[in-house]
């Protein structure tokens, strides 16, 4: 393993942490390191920012990424309207462990349109915690970002002597940008030993309109389909989400069996070359707790299977004119309503995802616990793209043929109260991660010497990856917190990364997860990333740490072997996209995160006003090969809020402020974009069982590029790159104005 060139930079924060007062007397330790939990409104995250109501984020989205949108450090890349991708201090996607209701989900896609956030509707979301940068190796492996875990609310029983439980909810919601609306309900039936839960909901929306023309309207010539010049196409999207629990509880135990369905219809994607035109998941989930007298004991194992599609829809279809003969010798015939026929390419993704998860808290005495654990994972991933005329014919593409990435993992952790000043925690964790594809084929000779190559390669590789975490947390007063500590973590590759294979431009443009337009090819000599993270946090707050509260955290981490691109195709004259590689560099990522809360004032006639905020900065470059800034790295962005409380109403104005993004990557030719404010209100109101809530998000309807929005294609024929202008980053959304009412029965 290379030196980390990391050291001299320690000294910053060796000096930070020499600088914090330091006096008598401290309160018991809380969780340990950057733990964000979200629940009730009065619930107050470790880093101090007073988190959001899950309720009140729920009717301003349909993506559940976007409820982590108040947790410091955390950004979104731009994708779908149901499936935009979490970064953790500049990591994002598979550098990320996510896990929904425990399992370990994966993106069965060149595309990732369907990342593991995209399998739960916000309404079904009653916790979300996130383990930034320093993450115990009991939260998970192979990542190097960090953890987030989403889970669903726990089954519910009647208490005893009260008979059967019979409760629910159900809601509905509209937003005005792009007619969204929708609906959930769920009901539970529940002895004291037995519980029965159904969730249900669904979204459907229209393209949205950013708040100002950013292009010429599109009307395609031989349909007279219309884009208006303010509208983000291929950005509309319809999702079902449903599941059914059965839960079986004695004394310390409890059994629960979770079956889940989805069912994405479609959903476009504004910075793909394709759209999601299908995506159908099943999940079995089973699991245990229970407590013995010498600790407690989880297990769990699931299965899920994802088939995924992907083609054109209007706003990107290709179309021949009436008369004219496609390329594999079919005549075009216009269907109904068209004067001409798509030549279209379908893509087909079938991912087969099963894991199992033992792990136990043991307390060896009112000092030590020992947490201690194994998970084992295998995944199969299928990826084929059928012959459609134009060049794909005749044969079958197989992009990834019979994928094999299996993992073992077994992990140790030892954490410790050593006083009511200190506590300490050190965990261990080794995995071994297999991986290989079958042979692959092209759609015509003109693949068969990138195929050729392929298949004759050693294609089966194993890594060994360990991971360390030592962590400490030091409360020198009962106002008083410093949490320190390091991380070593370790990713392998994802399938797409080692195993896609073909050379060939169009091939090429079909992976690319990141949403900036350019082509990628795989690279089976890839090694895993290993992280090196430093990170403290100085947590200021009053005694009862209820009124106010200040965090900050700096962070350094150095990534040897950090998963980058560099070109192998130069650009062609129609348009400024390029062709890339995976390759392994060093790269380096450093900020900070700043967040508080501060009560302003509390009368009797309008309530309470609390004023909060949270301030991210982070910086991220590669420390090997030609000097460059890494993709999709957030600028300097700032959240101040002002929250009323006035008995059953709760009100928010919250300003977002974000500079311009100017240290982009120059070999992906990343675009800049402007700095913008934008300015957001919310109100709810709690009555009894019903709850109504209201907002605008974008009150001034102000026009601003997303900085990881990524490269506008969602119109025209984007294969080509015609019809769309190269350099245009995809729009935010403009003005939206919102309800949802929520009723408890």
């Amino acid at each position: 393993m290379k030196t980390p060139a990391f050291v001299p930079r320690l000294l910053p924060l060796l000096i930070a942490a020499s600088l914090l007062p330091v006096t008598a007397s401290a309160e018991d330790a809380s969780p340990l390191m950057t733990i964000v939990v979200t629940g009730t409104p009065e619930d107050v995250a470790p880093f101090g920012v007073e988190v959001e109501n899950l309720q009140s984020l729920r009717p301003a989205t349909s993506d559940s990424a976007s409820l982590l949108r108040d947790v410091p450090g955390v950004s979104l890349y731009g994708s779908g309207g149901v499936s935009s991708l979490p970064a953790i201090h500049g990591l994002a996607d598979d550098r990320l462990r996510i896990k929904v209701d425990g399992m370990d989900l994966i993106s069965a896609c060149g595309n990732h349109m369907n990342p593991p956030l995209s399998y739960i509707d916000p309404t079904s979301v009653d916790a979300v915690t996130v383990f930034a940068g320093l993450a115990p190796v009991s939260s998970g492996g192979d990542s190097i970002g960090g953890t987030i875990l989403v889970d669903s609310a726990a089954p519910a029983f009647a208490k005893a002597g009260e008979g059967v439980l019979k409760k629910g909810e159900a809601g509905m919601f509209y937003r005005s940008n792009g007619d969204a609306r929708g609906g959930n309900l769920s009901a539970t039936i529940a002895s004291e030993k037995v519980s029965v839960t159904y969730s249900g909901s669904t979204v459907k929306a229209d393209n949205y309109h950013a708040g100002d023309n950013f292009k010429s309207t599109y009307i395609d010539a031989d349909d007279g389909h219309i884009v208006d010049a303010d509208e983000v196409g291929s950005s509309m999207y319809k999702s079902t989400n449903q599941s059914i629990a059965l839960a079986a509880g004695h004394e310390n135990h409890l059994l629960e069996l979770k079956l889940g369905l989805q069912d994405i219809p479609y959903q476009g994607w504004p910075n793909q070359r394709m759209d999601m035109t299908g995506n159908d998941s099943e999940q079995v989930n089973l699991r245990y707790e229970g407590q013995y007298d010498w600790g407690k004991l989880e297990a769990r194992a699931y299965h899920e299977n994802t088939r995924h599609y992907m083609q054109f829809f209007d706003d990107k279809l290709f179309w021949y004119g009436n008369g004219t003969t496609i390329p594999d010798g079919t005549a075009c015939i216009p269907t109904e309503g068209k004067t001409g026929c798509a030549a279209g390419m379908p893509m087909d993704t079938e991912g087969k995802n099963t894991g199992a998860v033992v792990k136990a808290d043991i307390p060896l005495s009112a000092r030590d616990l020992i947490r201690v654990g194994t998970e084992v994972q295998r995944y199969r991933l299928d990826d084929w793209w059928d012959p459609s005329g134009r060049g794909m014919a005749p044969d079958v593409f197989w992009n990834i043929n019979n994928g094999e990435r299996d993992r073992l993992a077994a992990f140790g952790e030892w954490e410790a109260q050593w006083n009511p000043r200190w506590l300490t925690q050190f965990g261990l964790r080794y995995e071994k991660v297999d991986m290989d594809a079958g042979e692959v084929q092209g759609y015509n000779a003109t693949y068969t010497a990138d195929a050729t190559a392929f298949n004759n390669a050693d294609r089966e590789k194993t890594d060994h990856n360990i991971d360390l975490t030592a962590l400490a947390r030091f409360m020198p007063a009962k106002t008083r917190t410093l949490e320190f500590g390091y991380a070593r973590k370790t990713r392998s590759p994802n399938l797409y990364e080692r195993y896609t294979w073909s050379t060939g431009g169009m091939a090429m443009r079909m992976i690319n997860w990141f949403g900036d337009g350019n082509g990628y090819v795989g690279n089976l000599e890839l090694e895993p990333e290993i992280a090196h993270t430093v990170s403290a946090t100085f947590d200021l707050h009053d005694a009862a740490q209820e009124k106010w509260g200040l965090k900050v955290t700096p962070y350094y981490t150095y990534v040897d072997d950090y998963i980058n691109a560099t070109p192998i195709i130069a650009p062609t004259t129609d348009t400024e996209f390029v062709y890339l590689r995976f390759v392994n560099q060093d790269a380096q990522l450093y900020g900070i995160d700043i967040s508080g809360h501060l009560p302003l004032a509390k009368t009797g006639r309008y309530g309470s006003f609390t004023a909060t905020g949270m301030l991210n900065y982070v910086r991220g470059e590669t420390a090997s090969g030609e000097k460059d800034n890494l993709y999709n790295i957030m600028p300097l962005n700032a959240k101040l809020a002002v929250v009323q409380r006035l008995r059953n109403w709760t009100n928010t104005a919250e300003v977002v402020l974000v500079d311009a993004k100017d240290d982009v990557s120059d070999v992906r030719n990343e675009m800049e974009t402007a700095g913008y404010g934008l300015l957001n209100l919310r109100s709810s109101y709690q009555w009894k069982q019903v709850r109504l809530d209201l907002g605008v998000e974008n009150v001034l309807d102000r026009f601003y590029e997303h900085p990881l929005g990524g490269a506008y294609l969602g119109e025209g024929k984007t294969m080509s790159a015609t019809g769309v202008p190269w350099g245009v980053p995809v729009p935010g959304m403009g003005r939206s104005i919102y309800t949802a009412v929520n009723v408890q029965f």
